[in-house]
């Protein structure tokens, strides 16, 4: 039987890897990308089966590199995750000094790459009746100071998400919140920060969306983890 097959974007660390690593322990083919080829390496490497990953080092807001991507997944996709971000600036600044440029450069990232991706896996996604999880982020919805740009962006991928679910209906796709986590993201965004739950913990949540297949919507992992919407 032929495995299926996920594509999770910002694979080298964080909920990216912690993902693909459950993934692969089920005996996924996964095809990861991540900026930092060494990085990127390495986290394949220490996975359960490294010889179910196809690993593509490269930038999301790159189009010659999505589809790199598109070709690597082949004719069918059962999940699609994007997890690759941009956080932005830091310290996190206030929208007066955000530079427009520094803006583009998150919605590039956070919101475009995400639809042309999904734009080029349709007809894979679509032959696998699959999953998109989008992942989003409590900034899409709540105002906090210096999140800005970042929340801005979440918020923008959250409506592309819900649009998606309207446009493809035998599609699952959901925007997920994952919560606060202990990442490198994180700590560059808040380095007093502690305490924090391992991206590790958030995985359960997003198995559940896949395994179970719920209505599309958004949905906060920690909800999801004690069975409620």
């Amino acid at each position: 039987m032929t495995p299926p097959t996920a594509l999770i974007t910002g694979a080298s660390a964080g909920l990216g890897r912690s993902l693909a690593a459950a993934l692969t322990d089920r005996g996924w083919r996964l095809v990861v990308d991540a900026r930092d080829a060494a990085r990127l390496s390495r986290a394949v490497a220490g996975l359960p089966r490294p010889d179910l990953v196809t690993a593509v080092p490269g930038d999301v807001a790159d189009p010659a590199h999505r589809a790199d991507l598109a070709a690597g997944v082949g004719s069918r996709l059962d999940l699609l995750v994007h997890n690759a971000s941009d956080l932005g600036p830091t310290p996190l600044p206030a929208l007066a000094d955000l530079e427009p440029a520094q803006l583009q450069r998150v919605l590039a990232v956070n919101v475009v790459a995400p639809l042309a991706l999904t734009r080029a896996l349709l007809p894979a996604l679509r032959a696998a009746a699959g999953t998109v999880l989008a992942i989003s982020s409590d900034a899409a919805v709540e105002a906090y100071a210096g999140w800005g740009g970042y929340g801005a962006s979440k918020a923008a991928l959250d409506r592309l998400a819900a649009v998606l679910a309207v446009e493809e209906p035998a599609l699952r796709v959901h925007a997920v919140d994952p919560g606060d986590m202990d990442t490198a993201m994180h700590r560059a965004a808040d380095p007093g920060a502690t305490g924090l739950p391992s991206p590790e913990a958030v995985v359960p949540a997003l198995l559940r969306l896949v395994d179970e297949r719920p209505a599309s919507g958004r949905y906060r992992a920690a909800d999801v983890l004690v069975g409620a919407r």
